[in-house]
Order: structure tokens, then C-alpha cells, then sequence
């Protein structure tokens, strides 16, 4: 019979997952491999924001991009995709994907070259979630 628990080693979990993805996708003739990145910004010792991003075989989903109330409008977030950018096109990556919310930065990822590819609406209630993509 099988058991369903809530895992408690989580990294643990997450590299098995890791390897049966890996295990599929190469019977498929492709790879499944995830590099995390994090960029960090900083003005002398003070923590602006930063970007978490996971690097797969030809795209780079961000999952995390977050700055201080103070650093922003400050061209900050656009350094963190730039530099993002830059190390994926080193890398031969093909593209950039990521998430945001309506009352969070949707506009910005416009400006930035980003593609609207798809949304849910009134997630959360009352706004949306956006899926953007931008090629390189």
C-alpha cells in the first residue's frame, strides 16, 4: 500500500526528485540539470536584494528576485537581469522564464524585454499571476 508523508530532509528530497527527472529525461534524449545562482547587491555593508535563479539545460528560470524598499527604482533590479543575462549567455542558455504577481513587478519585466506567455487570474484573489519569457 502506499504511504504519502511530508518529507523532512528536504534537500534530500529534492535530489531524488532531481535524479528520477534525470533518469526520464534521458530516455528521452535529454538532460534535466538545475545549477542554482544566487546574485546578491549590496551597498557597502547594507543588503539591497538579490536574484535566485536556477540555471537548466537551455533556459534559466528565476525564481526569486526581492529589493529593499530603499533600492528600488534605483535601476537595482535591472543590474540583477542583466548580470543574470550575461552569465546565461555564457552559458548558452537560451532564454530567461520567471513569475510575478500584479501588485508586483509586471511592468518592470516588460521594460526589461520580457514576454507576457501566459496568466492566471484573481490568484491571488482579487489579482493575478503573470508568466513571462524572454529569449537570449
Amino acid at each position: 500500500m502506499t504511504r504519502i508523508t511530508k518529507a523532512t530532509d528536504l534537500e534530500a528530497t529534492r535530489e531524488k526528485l532531481t535524479e528520477l527527472l534525470d533518469e526520464h529525461a534521458a530516455r528521452k534524449g535529454h538532460r534535466f540539470e538545475l545549477e542554482e545562482l544566487c546574485l546578491n547587491a549590496h551597498d557597502g555593508e547594507e543588503f539591497l536584494g538579490g536574484i535566485s535563479a536556477k540555471l537548466g539545460t537551455e533556459w534559466v528560470y528565476v525564481d526569486l528576485l526581492a529589493l529593499s524598499e530603499a533600492a528600488r527604482g534605483k535601476g537595482i533590479g535591472g543590474q540583477l537581469i542583466a548580470e543574470l543575462e550575461e552569465i546565461a549567455r555564457a552559458k548558452g542558455k537560451r532564454g530567461i522564464f520567471l513569475d510575478t504577481y500584479s501588485f508586483q513587478a509586471p511592468d518592470f519585466y516588460r521594460k526589461m524585454g520580457f514576454t507576457e506567455v501566459g496568466h492566471i487570474d484573481d490568484y491571488p484573489q482579487g489579482e493575478a499571476r503573470y508568466f513571462f519569457a524572454k529569449r537570449l
